[in-house]
């Protein structure tokens, strides 16, 4: 439990730094926006370049990456079915909806409480690999193609090829995916830069997620889309957790540790990079910073709940 409260705490302080940076605009007005390009074309891809590129995919091919992978697809469907059908969201809207609902802290988050509460952060490698080289691409193409066009016009075979080609973070991912693959390894003065630039990642998006909540209320009436919200942090918190015990229990029979590190993974939070995305595309922003926090403020008493019934 310490652990949990250690991993939260250290997350906290430096979404506080943000916030008080905005408060105070030592950065200026576009600080927020400016720090989430940052994040979303430097920091990200060299952080997922660094990462990939140096380590053994040996250790990712797991059953971890099927079942953290295939419940985050069907989640994160789930809620973009229900935006198009019920909801009538547009495409770029229900995108972000949709990583929103299902898209796991897995990074800031998810290795500290491996480290803390778990005692091994191999249990998050393989989620860190499929959103990295599947979710992430899929998701991103879906709004190159629909967010920079407004939605509007006819989408042609080269625009879909082309679209995951040009955005930096699927770049990163891949390049440090062929490297690793091919067992190459960067002299030393190449790589330690990319990695100083990717430790920058983690503490860049919280930074930026505190400024974005500079001058606004949380779910406020009339800005916040709080049945959007509401369906992604329950779909986040409560239908993720429970469809992955399922999964982890009756299809790959998980016990003890093991489906215990499944299931609270599956219970941290949306991850802060859904924020960055999000103000990268200028779509979906306020759903993304909103179901940010309430997933992170509810994910303490779920891990806690978690860590009481199966630890």
């Amino acid at each position: 439990m310490s652990g949990v409260v250690q991993g939260f705490t250290v997350i906290f302080i430096v979404i506080a730094v943000g916030y008080a940076l905005g408060r105070t605009g030592v950065l200026g007005p576009d600080a927020q926006q400016v720090l989430s390009r940052l994040v979303f074309f430097v920091l990200t891809p060299a952080l997922l370049f660094n990462s990939l590129a140096t380590t053994d995919l040996s250790v990712i091919f797991s059953p971890t990456l099927v079942i953290a992978g295939g419940s985050a697809l069907l989640i994160g469907l789930t809620y973009f079915v229900l935006a198009r059908t019920v909801l009538h969201r547009e495409i770029p809207e229900a995108t972000i909806g949709a990583l929103s609902s299902s898209y796991v802290n897995s990074a800031n988050l998810g290795i500290p409480i491996a480290i803390f509460v778990l005692d091994d952060a191999s249990f998050v490698a393989p989620l860190l690999l499929f959103q990295i080289m599947i979710y992430s691409p899929l998701a991103l193409t879906a709004l190159d193609l629909t967010a920079l066009r407004g939605g509007k016009g006819r989408i042609t075979l080269r625009d879909t090829v082309v679209a995951p080609l040009t955005n930096p973070i699927v770049l990163g991912g891949v390049a440090g995916l062929i490297l690793s693959v091919a067992n190459v390894t960067l002299p030393h003065a190449v790589l330690e830069p990319i990695s100083m630039l990717g430790d920058a990642s983690v503490p860049g998006a919280l930074l930026a997620f505190g400024l974005s909540l500079t001058g606004v209320t949380v779910l406020r009436k009339g800005e916040s889309p709080r049945r959007d919200v509401a369906l992604a942090s329950v779909l986040k918190m409560v239908v993720q957790p429970l469809l992955v015990f399922a999964l982890a229990y009756f299809v790959f029979d998980e016990r003890g540790h093991s489906l215990f590190a499944q299931v609270v993974i599956a219970a941290l939070p949306t991850a802060q990079n859904v924020l960055v995305y999000a103000s990268r595309y200028q779509r979906g922003v306020v759903l993304a910073r909103d179901t940010a926090l309430v997933t992170t403020v509810a994910s303490i008493p779920a891990i806690a709940l978690i860590a009481l019934l199966l630890a």
